[in-house]
């Protein structure tokens, strides 16, 4: 109980943002702070999605499946077929990609660590972390726009997460870096522990 009553404030803070103060989002900024609440208390995972990465002169669109335990989250490639059951394991800040002596090298979408493999686990950790800039409920759909409150509008990373207004799972999401975006993800199956 101690534990979620130190979130709180956090919390707040985070949400600060979320709306911008117009009349009529009342709805969306009660929803959005449940599903945060949700999402900072889950202790794990598991999804699939279709992802599509764009770098810009390459575009690569991977079938994905993630769990996560809250200590170490697997990613396993479904399609394209030629690289089906390549897994990545991320621990904190390490990882290992493995499969046979096959390796892909598609590189960095933001120059530092985002990537196909890592852009679900990173939507997550937004639903979970990052400031609500704002967000909006229309047909069954909450969109909640992430954003560093200390930078301008289309600088450095921006998320966008889609969640069922009713079951609160998380559908999709697109993560922009300087403006461009860089990976969009719909998700097919989304389950909480």
């Amino acid at each position: 109980m101690k534990k979620r009553l130190l979130f709180l404030p956090m919390m707040l803070l985070l949400l600060t943002g979320c709306g911008g103060g117009q009349e009529g989002e009342t709805g969306a900024e009660a929803l959005a702070v449940a599903i945060r609440g949700e999402y900072m208390a889950m202790t794990g995972y598991s999804l699939q999605a279709q992802v599509n990465a764009d770098y810009g002169q390459r575009v690569y669109d991977f079938t994905l499946s993630v769990t996560s335990d809250g200590e170490e989250t697997t990613v396993v490639i479904r399609e394209p077929e030629m690289l089906a059951g390549v897994t990545a394991r991320m621990d904190g800040d390490e990882g290992t990609l493995e499969y046979e002596d096959l390796s892909l090298e598609t590189g960095f979408l933001d120059g530092e660590s985002l990537s196909p493999v890592s852009a679900l686990p990173t939507l997550v950790e937004a639903a979970r972390t990052q400031y609500i800039d704002r967000c909006t409920l229309a047909d069954g759909v909450l969109e909640v726009h992430c954003a560093d409150p200390e930078e301008d509008a289309g600088t450095g990373r921006e998320v966008t997460l889609y969640f069922d207004a009713q079951t609160h799972a998380l559908t999709g999401g697109e993560i922009s870096q300087d403006g461009r975006r860089v990976i969009t993800c719909e998700i097919t199956e989304f389950t909480k522990t």
